[in-house]
């Protein structure tokens, strides 16, 4: 063998098995935060601001829904303020999207109730 010659490794496994293994710990991690924003360890507009990797390919509707008192419907009007798509990826995102939906979610008062609707504004309650 000469001295130029490059050794390649073999993989650790199948090519099949290491997706599986990546696909489960994303799943375990997406839970986990899912967990947290379930029981009010962690804001929401924190995790959009933020992007952890767990949360760059997580559509924004997944992570709403992950809140107490949120569902479709809530999700799919908070959004469509904005406008944005409930399938878009939390890392697709700009920046500027990132604020205005950490400054609506921060100040829609997400603990109030849900007929409350507070991110309503007087202009569009009175047309």
């Amino acid at each position: 063998m000469n001295a130029t010659a490059i050794a390649t490794m073999a993989p650790a496994g199948p090519q099949y098995m290491r997706a599986l293994e990546r696909a489960n710990e994303v799943r375990l991690a997406r839970a986990s935060l899912k967990r947290r924003v379930a029981l009010g360890e962690l804001d929401v507009a924190e995790v959009i601001l933020g992007c952890p990797w767990e949360a760059e390919s997580m559509a924004v509707a997944d992570l709403l829904m992950s809140q107490r008192r949120w569902g479709q419907t809530r999700c799919r009007k908070f959004l469509s303020q904005i406008p944005m798509s409930e399938k878009k990826t939390i890392g697709s995102m700009t920046e500027r999207q990132r604020r205005t939906l950490a400054m609506m979610l921060n100040s829609s008062g997400r603990g109030r109730a849900w007929g409350a609707t507070p991110w309503v504004t007087d202009s569009l309650t009175t047309a």
